[in-house]
């Protein structure tokens, strides 16, 4: 396995600094934002999709460092009823899987998208609860109608540019759960997978190691994202897990998210690596840094020396004792 960043943390500097202070960090690669969400702070899309020149000098800057890139990262939302957004979404995802075809990266992260309820609708609606039953009629419309005929498109066009797509698993989006990210996997491609983000799991109530193990099994794991989530028990006896209070909201909120191991200990995150491994995925372990309790650096910098001695790196011995 490799140790990673996703590089939005550092938007703040220039491309080659942050080159310059992921590698001093010890780190082996990088995921790169391209748009949406993220942002594009270190890569001009349309300037790399049209010159070879670029793209060439681009890459000579990453791996003159020792660095690779694990993915580029576009999340948007190409389903919502919000249709500047809808079309942004979706034309910088297509975008970046031609960027990473012509640049040999192998992994373009996402999400899944959330439609509303109805073809006139205004907002994004994310049923919760088969009951009262029109809720359960909407979500199989938004499946039947909208996210299975995207992504048998769209997870085909990747596949077909030797792409992956690492969907995040990630509250407020179809695909949340190992469940939900099968069940689009099966009706679309093997392109579509998972973007395992662990802190999306826990306040969820689902065990990450279990969640490895179901997407593991199905070869349905693309990237992962080390990123931890602190649950305040007193908390989710007032709130529920699905507290819709802000995130700045650290007194009262249900949960938080964490540096790695500020929410669970290192050995929850040994335990990780170890399902990892065993199930397949050998890839990059990408930091993600959104914990309102530490700075940037603080908590990047606690992260990495949290995951750097559990992170397994060889690969593993014969078994002489056998």
């Amino acid at each position: 396995m490799k140790l990673g960043v996703f590089t939005v943390l550092f938007a703040q500097k220039s491309f080659e600094e942050m080159l310059d202070y992921v590698q001093a960090s010890g780190l082996d690669s990088v995921e790169i934002g391209t748009g949406n969400y993220p942002g594009n702070a270190h890569c001009d899309l349309d300037g790399l999709l049209e010159s070879e020149t670029k793209r060439k000098e681009y890459l000579k800057q990453v791996e003159s460092r020792g660095l690779t890139i694990s993915a580029f990262s576009c999340h948007g939302n190409a389903l919502t009823p919000d249709k500047a957004f809808a079309k942004t979404s979706h034309e910088t995802f297509v975008k970046t899987v031609k960027l990473a075809e012509l640049m040999n990266v192998p992994v373009v992260n996402t999400f899944s998208g959330t439609p509303g309820d109805h073809e006139g609708a205004k907002h994004p609606n994310w049923p919760v609860t088969p009951w009262p039953n029109e809720y359960g009629d909407v979500l199989k419309w938004q499946w039947e109608e909208k996210l299975v005929p995207y992504w048998k498109e769209w997870g085909q066009f990747a596949q077909d540019r030797n792409v992956k797509v690492g969907l995040e698993l990630h509250g407020g989006f179809l695909v949340h759960t190992p469940h939900t990210m099968l069940k689009l996997r099966e009706l679309t491609c093997e392109a579509v997978g998972a973007n395992l983000d662990p802190s999306h799991m826990w306040w969820q109530g689902i065990d990450p190691v279990a969640a490895i193990k179901i997407l593991g099994e199905a070869n349905a794991i693309h990237h992962f994202h080390a990123k931890d989530t602190y649950i305040d028990q007193d908390n989710v006896n007032m709130y529920g897990l699905t507290d819709m209070q802000p995130y700045g909201e650290l007194k009262t909120r249900a949960w938080m998210f964490r540096s790695v191991g500020c929410g669970h200990d290192v050995k929850e995150w040994s335990d990780m690596m170890s399902a990892l491994r065993t199930y397949g995925y050998d890839y990059v372990v990408s930091i993600e840094h959104e914990d309102p309790l530490m700075s940037v650096e603080e908590g990047f910098q606690r992260a990495v020396s949290n995951l750097k001695p559990v992170l397994i790196k060889e690969q593993p011995a014969e078994m002489w004792w056998v």
